[in-house]
């Protein structure tokens, strides 16, 4: 069955010998990967699935020791998650940070848990695309190099994260591996499966923050409403600012704000672990509590701090007998679009069209989420992401991946690698 993905005839057209001997390595092991992405798909590790995103580690962990690599596992109780997996190797030349996760959106009660075969190109798996397909080019692109030598001029470490679906608090710890492995390096990967079109990858991803809009007004029979010593109560107060957020902010190509929660009444209480909320009201009477939770996403620092500072000012300007508070929590940084990470981007487009592969443009931002790269991205010269598992249906039980990505992405992961390992 697997044999399907390792005798395909796939166009070289670079004349350099050594370049060859790397495609025609990831291809005598293709099968062999494959296998071992078989075997991770089939271990649950949604987040919070403690022992099944640590069983992931430890498989990866054996594959890199085979390498040579020296692995760390980063226990994750410090900010309630799993842990994180690392893998280094090497003394001199540039130094690359290679980034994928271990966890998925799928808890170990969900129904879609198994690899599946669907045909010669397409299989089916909870996470196969993101990412644990990504992290199998990872492994497939470095086991090539240093079967064949070529790993002794470059320095590696690969970060494997145990909760980048669910991030663990505080970020400051959870974060923290990605944040120091980055202020390592030179250069920084991403494997992660992009907007899943292997004719592009990642140069810039917004950052996100949270937010939370809590609004007070005062409670009273609604036919005295709009009286001045009544006011216009928590609802009216609460559309106002919503609006307002719209109308001055929502002209901007790069930044999108979203209120995805909101409830109000006479009497409200929501649960943070469940992302939930209760609320109590009557249509009689004028509501005296309400709250939206919602995010900001932007591609600068400087343009969520302007944004920031809009909503505030917004936000103090209360209708009568109203007051309102809004709160911004801890989330990503960007990624933003700098000449490093398009000179890189330039590189790696160079290497597919000399594998006589497609030619590779960077993916509109809005089209790309956040991502673990977002924590790297500012402390090194360039970053790319985008680089992993191409297919369709991420973090749905839809998720499907196409197979003939895999050793593409493999041969121009490897060959990244070395001609980094030249300069």
């Amino acid at each position: 069955m697997l044999a399907l993905y390792s005798n395909s005839t796939l166009a070289v057209d670079t004349q350099d010998n050594t370049e060859k001997a790397i495609v025609e390595q990831v291809n005598k092991n293709l099968s062999s990967s494959i296998k071992t992405l078989e075997t991770v798909v089939n271990i649950n590790s949604g987040t919070m699935n403690f022992s099944g995103v640590e069983q992931v580690g430890k498989i990866f962990s054996n594959e890199f020791q085979k390498l040579g690599f020296k692995t760390t596992w980063i226990d994750g109780r410090d900010f309630n998650r799993s842990g994180h997996l690392v893998a280094s190797i090497g003394s001199q030349g540039p130094k690359i940070l290679m980034i994928g996760h271990l966890d998925t959106v799928f808890s170990a009660s969900d129904e879609f848990q198994k690899f599946e075969v669907l045909d010669k190109n397409n299989i089916a798996g909870p996470g196969i695309t993101d990412m644990k397909g990504g992290d199998m080019i990872i492994i497939s692109a470095l086991k090539a190099l240093k079967e064949l030598g070529l790993l002794n001029n470059v320095q590696i470490q690969v970060v494997m994260t145990g909760d980048e679906e669910r991030s663990g608090k505080p970020l400051s710890l959870s974060k923290k591996v990605i944040v120091d492995g980055a202020k390592w390096a030179d250069i920084a990967l991403g494997f992660e499966n992009g907007d899943s079109n292997i004719e592009t990858a990642v140069v810039a991803r917004r950052g996100y923050v949270g937010w939370q809009l809590n609004v007070t007004g005062k409670a009273a029979h609604s036919s005295q409403i709009f009286r001045e010593d009544i006011g216009f109560g928590a609802i009216f107060e609460t559309a106002r600012i919503l609006n307002e957020f719209r109308l001055k902010l929502g002209n901007k190509e790069m930044l999108t704000f979203n209120p995805g929660l909101i409830f109000g009444g006479t009497d409200i209480s929501y649960q943070a672990s469940s992302a939930s909320g209760e609320a109590f009201g009557k249509s009689n009477v004028i509501a005296k509590t309400s709250q939206v939770n919602g995010d900001i996403r932007t591609l600068y620092d400087d343009e969520l701090k302007a944004t920031k500072e809009q909503m505030l000012k917004i936000v103090a300007n209360n209708l009568g007998q109203t007051s309102a508070n809004l709160t911004f929590f801890e989330g990503y940084p960007p990624m933003a679009p700098t000449k490093g990470n398009k000179k890189l981007l330039a590189m790696y487009n160079k290497i597919s069209q000399d594998l006589g592969y497609e030619n590779i443009t960077a993916v509109n931002p809005r089209r790309a989420g956040a991502a673990d790269i977002s924590f790297a991205a500012n402390h090194v010269d360039m970053a790319l992401d985008g680089l992993g598992l191409m297919g369709s249906g991420a973090h749905t039980k839809g998720e499907i991946a196409d197979m003939s990505s895999f050793a593409k992405n493999s041969h121009k992961a490897a060959i990244l690698i070395y001609r980094l390992s030249l300069n």
